[in-house]
């Protein structure tokens, strides 16, 4: 895969969170890990757990860490940790007796929540890596190149990004489940991952998945936890907090980026289609989990009636986030932010299209998504 990609900003400073305290770093792969500790800690050790040798040594003889650390060091990176998670008892030891400061990354969370795996004990706190967002391109954001190149950056910046997500999408992601020793069996993984991938943004049938793919419904159950535990996939709780109108309670499950979606769908997500409404919801469903897992850690939801109105996203409990993919947005399209405004529980009532100028339509404001964007990641949504 070619990385042609620009050094850009990212929002997690890594210098800062490690100031007092040894942290997780997850994210899944190519969400740009490797390339922030480069640019971010520099002439700090690190141990990469891809590299065999370093793994063989290491599994073979942990204690050999606390050799090879000299007294002058206070921070410490160990990437791609899961892969050999008895380290972490020698990490334990090494924060307690000596005060290093450790950043552990991560592109799984599903060995480290394993039985018997030792996570600190609250002596690190967990962040998450996500792909470029729209405040870190600036410039360079441009948003039909994320709706369908992606925003992984070395695919956002790839001279062939269609190659690239093949890439990925495929091989890599069958790869890293096989990896995980969550399944053997790759061709019917493979299966459930493009019918999963026709299921984003919906509450799951996960029934009709399981025809679909051809695999047992408890198989499809065990399929969603791993895609969750590899970061691949986000789970976007109900909102349950409406009196007038009875909520459902089901989930919705979005991939972590609208490329390896359209990818795994086989489409291409052009702007005018329906496809596109899907995939501009996607991207700012990373846009909202980025900003509340780098800035505010405010939760994030839906809502939708068991009559049928349904709202994108609820940011806190604060705003109400409805998102169409149109220059000119009419009154039906606002009739779920209505149904949902009746409620009398929330700040606001957001509608982000493709407007040009942001206007007030009964207490909702329909709001150019660039605008939308700017006064969340400025932190005025609150």
């Amino acid at each position: 895969m070619v990385d042609a990609s620009p050094v850009i900003d990212r929002t997690l400073d890594l210098r800062g969170l490690l100031e007092k305290k040894s942290h997780f770093l997850l994210g899944p792969r190519l969400t740009g890990k490797s390339f922030l500790i480069a640019h971010n800690l520099k002439g700090v050790r690190v141990y990469d757990l891809l590299d065999t040798s370093v793994y063989l040594t290491l599994s073979h003889r942990p204690g050999r860490l606390a050799e090879e650390i000299t007294t002058k060091e206070q921070i410490v990176v160990i990437d791609e940790v899961q892969r050999l998670p008895d380290l972490l008892n020698e990490v334990h030891r090494l924060i307690e007796q000596r005060g290093i400061r450790f950043l552990l990354t991560g592109s799984s969370a599903r060995k480290l929540r394993g039985g018997g795996v030792n996570l600190l004990g609250g002596r690190a706190r967990t962040k998450y890596l996500h792909p470029l967002t729209y405040r870190e391109l600036g410039d360079r954001f441009d948003l039909q190149r994320a709706i369908t190149r992606g925003l992984l950056p070395s695919i956002y910046f790839s001279d062939d990004p269609l190659a690239d997500l093949e890439a990925y999408a495929g091989a890599y992601l069958q790869q890293e489940i096989v990896a995980e020793g969550a399944t053997r069996n790759v061709p019917a993984f493979s299966r459930f991952l493009k019918v999963s991938a026709l299921c984003n943004g919906t509450i799951v049938n996960f029934t009709k998945v399981a025809n679909d793919a051809q695999v047992p419904r408890t198989t499809v159950y065990e399929y969603f936890e791993i895609l969750k535990d590899t970061l691949v996939l986000h789970e976007l709780p109900a909102w349950r907090k409406s009196k007038k109108r009875k909520p459902l309670a089901s989930s919705k499950y979005y991939f972590f980026d609208v490329g390896v979606v359209a990818t795994l769908q086989g489409r291409e997500f052009r702007s005018g289609t329906p496809e596109f409404g899907e995939a501009l919801e996607t991207y700012l469903m990373h846009e909202l989990r980025s900003y509340s897992d780098y800035v505010s850690g405010e939760s994030l939801a839906y809502w939708r009636s068991t009559s049928g109105f349904e709202v994108d996203f609820i940011l806190g409990d604060h705003t109400a986030v409805e998102v169409k993919a149109k220059g000119n947005v009419g009154s039906q399209d606002l009739k779920s932010l209505r149904a949902l405004a009746e409620e009398r529980k929330l700040k606001r009532y957001l509608c982000v299209s493709l407007e040009p100028r942001a206007r007030e339509v009964s207490g909702i404001t329909v709001v150019p998504y660039r605008e939308f964007l700017d006064v969340l990641w400025d932190g005025k949504y609150r």
